[in-house]
Formats: C-alpha cells, structure tokens, sequence
C-alpha cells in the first residue's frame, strides 16, 4: 500500500495566456510565488490544492496518459482569482520538466546537436511511442511544437499538452466552478485559459516527418542519412506507422549495440523490524550470486510482494519468482536458438504471457486451498529483464541494449543517476484508477480512505483479468536499476536518499550491496512497517579507459584485469609521414657499462616513450576522425570494456485488494 505525497519538487508550470501576463515575482493566491513566467513555486505544497467541483473535457487528456507519466506531466490543480480583474481559472501541471532550481530542462532542438548518435535516434522513437496515445486524445500537435517537447538526459519529457487545429474556429470553452464558485465563460473565452491551447494545423504523421527531416540537418553524420530517408517516408501520402517504427527500432538498436555493456547485480529481503515473516520473494539474493553460474544473472532482477499472511503471501511470491525464472530461461533458450531479433511488441507479448502463466499458477493453488474472496493469496511483480539480443552488424556484434520492465501491483522500479531518479512503473491502486478513468486529479485521490488499495494483483482472479504493464528502455547512459517493494517505496524514500548513495556507487567508494544494505536499513527506519526487499543493478555503458602505466612490462592496468600494450599500431588510411616511417624503424639500445651510460640510456628510453605515446596519440586521433567505427574496433582490441567492482482505452480494474 503506498502512502506517497508525489513530488518533491513543488515547481509548476502554469498554462495559459493569462498565467503568462503575470510578471515574475508577484504572489497568486496568497500561495504562489511567480518564479520564471509561467513557472510558480507553491509555497504551500502541504495543503491540497483546489480542483473544480467537476472535471472537463479539457483535463481528460492528462488524466488519460497517466500511464505515460514518466513523459506527460500532470494536473496539480486549478487556481482562481488569479489577478484582481478576473476570477478565470489557470490549469497547474506538476511532474513538468523544471529541475529543482526552477528552470524549465532544455527543448529538444537546443540539445539535439550536442547529442550521440544513439541519444538522437532514442529521443525520436520516444516521441513514435507517444504519437498513438497523443493522438487518440487529440493532442498530438504537442509533439510537433519544439517548445512543448523537452529532454531530460534519455528522457523525452512534455511542458504542456497542446490540442490538434482545426479548420473551424475553436469551439467555446467548457465554464468551469473552483469549490462551488462559478466562473463566467465568456470571460474564460476571452482569456483563452479554460481550455486546452490548439495548434494552428491539424497534427499528422506528415508534420512530424516535417519536423524531424529538420532536426536531421544537424544529426550526427553516423546516422543522419538513415533518419532523414526515415522522415522523408514519414512524408509520404500514406505512411505506413508500423513501417516507420521497424525501421528506426532497427536503427535504434544497430547504434545501442556499438556500446560496451557491464552489469552487476545485487539483492536483499528484510522481514523488517515489525514482522515475524517475510511475505517478499526477490531475485537475485546473495545466495544466488554465490551459487552455481546462472545464465539469468545479471540480465534478471525480480521482487514480488505476497499477499494473504503468512499462508497465503510467502508462497504467492514463492511460486511467482521460481516460475518467473524458469520462464525467462526457457526465452534465453530461444534468443540462442533463433538470430532473428524479437521486435518491442512480441517481447511485450511474450513478457505479458509470462505473467499470465505465474497468475493462472497461484489462481489454481487458490481454486485446490478453496480460498475465496479476500482470502486468496496474490503477489505485487515486478521484473526486469536485460534481454540480451545479438545484433550482427557488417563488421561487428554486440548485445542490443533492451531493458524490458513488466509489473503488476505497486512494487516499483526506478532508473538513478548521481543527477536524478525517475520512476519507470506507475502502481495499480486505487488513486491511479480514479485519476486514469478521469474522475479525479491524483493529488485528490490520494485523499481517499482507500487509496493506497491494490486494484489488481497476481494470482487472484483469473489471467483473462489481468493487465501487466509492460515497458521497454534502451541502455545508453551509466545508470542504476532499482527494484523495490512498497516498504522500501513509501513515502517518497528513494526520491529522497538517492542522492546520498547514488554518486558514491559511481565513484567505486560504495560497492552495489553496501548500497542495497543501505536503502533497506533506511526502509526499516522511516517505515519500518512491512517487509523491504531491494535489488540494484549497475547498468555501465560509458567505455572504460586505462588509468595505470606500468612502466616495467609497458602495461595498463585497470581495476583487477591488465591490457597488454603493443608497441606497434594498426595502419591508418592516412600515408604515413617522414617521421613516423623513421619511429616505424625499430629502436636498438646499446649497453654499457658505466653509470653515466646508463644514466643516458634511461633518458633516450624516456625520450623514446615520450615519442612513441606521442605518435600513438595522433594515429589515434587520426583514426577517429578519418574512420569512427575503425577507431571503435582498434580501441576495443586494445582496450576491452572491463567490469567494475563495485559494484491502454482502459480495461475496467478489478475491485481493491488488501496488501
């Protein structure tokens, strides 16, 4: 059951012309602090926000995509009285892309230059994967105004959602009433505030090729060819959607792969200091780590939280993670067996199917222990799986960088870095059914007595009633993956101690189980009321980089492994010079006998090092400008990445369910 006030960052972004003419500086409603033209700071995030006395049409949008939170921003609430002229309305977003100093994060086309390769085509297919739901709501123009789409690192994040032109005038705003108190539409007409802003053009997948042939003029030159033949088909009369995005997932996937990959896990389970059981199962434990190689280590993390007592929630989430892992051995299995790469929706698929099959399991025990009602045992899942497809390039293969997350319940996953923490899973409970049907801003339905009350769970009704959420995310920063179940989760712990673990795991001062030792303990200790099951995995991609000169052997060493350096470098393109055909010759070093020839002979050794790295240096730079992926390949022969130590319309929900 969480217990989350969201956010602790209480920056909003106000929406509006209105909110726009209020100069900065000014107070709003005796609780507002105008901090950046249409940024406010509540200074009073305590007290609950006001909301209309019934929710329009103009809000559905917003409550709609809450399961697309980790990109569209959400309805704080509304304020009136904003100005002493008039009463209208002004809509508050929160979860908008403001960092903590009250800036806005910068808009895609300031940052899109500066981006790899491999974050430019993320960004784009981001965007593919918000087209479909944008447009079912008929605000899909938001993602072809470059101002409405920001970035925050890999995240494509939205400022405010923006409504589809038409070619008829807009229609008239819906009058809306804040706390039983009227307000004159045609006031909110004339201020342009009650409604959601149009676009002047009907959105089409035609724009958003417009816009992205655009951004490919300053994509970098390893992919700009691919993406502007992608944009340019996106023009076409009739383009083909599922086309398009085959094409920029092969893409995406082919550049991802270019990337080193490094994984290390580590997990815990704590009973907790109020408990005599413990109803959570987590993978990989300690004891897993220790035990016989497992070809699901590092790829799989799991955490399951039981549900039914000490009968009935140690042996749902026993059943859970045994079945899970059996499984996701028997899909490895079959990625070896077949080089055809599974595209994003049959791994959903398969995903999906999977879970089905650990509920129908648990469903069965129920129907033979004849458990009824709210006697039947369940379990929250939460899993997430590396899945290690190979992709085959002309000159190279590599692992494809897929993390796919499936959940059910509120145990939750989180991606961290030493700069943020994002929630990647959105809980099933009640408060998150009320703000996805529309019925209520989510702030709101945190205030039911009910709130925190699971609306589904695995194993307790059968698999036809079962909707796991499934989402995939590509690997192309350091980043930590955290799976929790909700005594760890609850009242805002992670978003709040990240920060004090997060930076000294990347810097090697922490290793992964003193950070999971960690995050339990501060479980136990600001909740301490359920079991609290942890499992961190680092995720490292950036290439690692000799730091060591051992001058005796000519040897870098790095952490435990040692690189052996050669002394002679592979042949660029580039005709080789005067000079470095006279360094090519081989250097003989004549003994002698007295110290002071000695003494000249170390100093011609250091002097023919100091060439020889020299030299070294710009054949290398060489290399990397004249021919990147040769670079690449000849940086990977001599120097190997090395492992680090430390280290949806929406289906009817199913009715509450005791955690």
């Amino acid at each position: 059951m969480s217990t989350d006030q969201p956010q602790t960052n209480h920056y909003l972004w106000a929406v509006g012309a209105t909110a726009a003419s209020i100069p900065v500086g000014e107070m709003v409603a005796e609780r507002y602090q105008v901090v950046a033209p249409q940024i406010w700071l509540d200074l009073h995030p305590e007290e609950l926000p006001q909301a209309p006395d019934r929710l329009c049409e103009m809000f559905l949008p917003y409550l709609r995509l809450y399961p697309h939170r980790l990109h569209v921003p959400e309805v704080y609430g509304v304020c009136a009285g904003a100005d002493s002229e008039s009463d209208t309305p002004i809509i508050l977003l929160e979860n908008v892309p403001i960092n903590n100093n009250g800036e806005l994060y910068p808009a895609i086309t300031s940052q899109w230059s500066k981006a790899s390769p491999v974050r430019q085509i993320y960004w784009l297919w981001q965007i593919l994967e918000l087209w479909q739901p944008l447009v079912e709501l008929g605000v899909a123009a938001t993602l072809v105004d470059p101002e409405q789409v920001r970035v925050e690192g890999w995240r494509v994040r939205l400022r405010e959602l923006v409504r589809n032109g038409t070619t008829d005038s807009d229609p008239a705003p819906v009058p809306l009433s804040v706390r039983g108190k009227k307000i004159d539409s045609s006031t909110s007409a004339s201020r342009g505030t009650t409604t959601l802003p149009h676009s002047r053009t009907q959105a089409s997948l035609q724009q958003l090729g417009q816009c992205w042939e655009s951004w490919c003029r300053t994509a970098s030159v390893a992919v700009a060819d691919q993406l502007r033949d992608i944009a340019q088909q996106m023009q076409t009369p009739n383009p083909s959607f599922e086309a398009i995005a085959v094409q920029l997932n092969q893409l995406l996937l082919a550049q991802s792969s270019q990337q080193p990959l490094r994984l290390e896990v580590a997990g815990l389970t704590d009973t907790g200091p109020l408990h005599d059981h413990n109803e959570d199962s987590c993978y990989p434990l300690r004891s897993d780590l220790t035990a016989e190689p497992d070809p699901l280590i590092p790829h799989l993390s799991l955490v399951c939280d039981g549900i039914g007592g000490h009968e009935g929630g140690e042996v749902a989430s026993h059943i859970a993670m045994q079945s899970v892992k059996i499984q996701v051995r028997a899909l490895l299995a079959e990625l070896l067996e077949d080089p055809e790469l599974m595209s994003p929706d049959l791994v959903a698929q398969q995903l999906s199917a999977i879970v089905r099959v650990v509920n129908n399991l648990i469903a069965s025990k129920n129907d033979q222990q004849e458990r009824e009602s709210r006697r039947r045992m369940g379990t929250t899942l939460t899993l997430a799986l590396q899945l290690p497809q190979t992709v085959i390039q002309s000159d190279s293969e590599g692992n494809s960088h897929e993390l796919y997350i499936a959940s059910v319940g509120d145990s939750r996953a989180y991606w961290i870095t030493p700069d943020y923490c994002q929630q990647l899973t959105v809980d099933d409970d009640v408060a998150t059914r009320e703000v996805r049907m529309g019925r209520s801003f989510y702030r709101h339905a945190l205030q039911r007595p009910d709130s925190g009350a699971l609306t589904q769970a695995v194993g307790t009704k059968d698999a036809e009633s079962l909707y796991p959420h499934v989402r995939r995310l590509i690997l192309e920063e350091d980043g930590l993956l955290l799976l929790c179940s909700d005594g760890v989760s609850d009242n805002n712990l992670i978003e709040s101690v990240y920060g004090d673990f997060a930076k000294d795991v990347f810097s090697g001062k922490l290793s992964l189980e003193a950070a999971v030792q960690f995050l339990v303990d501060q479980a136990n200790q600001r909740n301490g009321y359920d079991n609290a099951s942890v499992v961190l995995t680092y995720c490292g991609v950036s290439p690692q980089y000799p730091v060591v000169l051992n001058l005796d052997g000519l040897q870098l060493e790095n952490n435990a492994q040692t690189i052996e350096l050669e002394t002679q470098l592979p042949a660029t393109e580039e005709p080789v010079g005067e000079e470095d055909e006279e360094m090519s010759e081989p250097i003989d070093v004549e003994v002698a006998s007295s110290s002071q020839d000695w003494f000249k002979i170390i100093l011609g050794v250091f002097g023919i090092l100091v060439i020889i790295l020299s030299a070294g240096a710009a054949v290398f730079i060489a290399q990397w400008l004249l021919n990147p992926q040769a670079f690449k390949q000849m940086r990977d022969r001599f120097l190997p990445p090395q492992p680090i130590e430390q280290p949806e319309s929406i289906p009817d929900s199913p009715p509450e369910l005791e955690d």
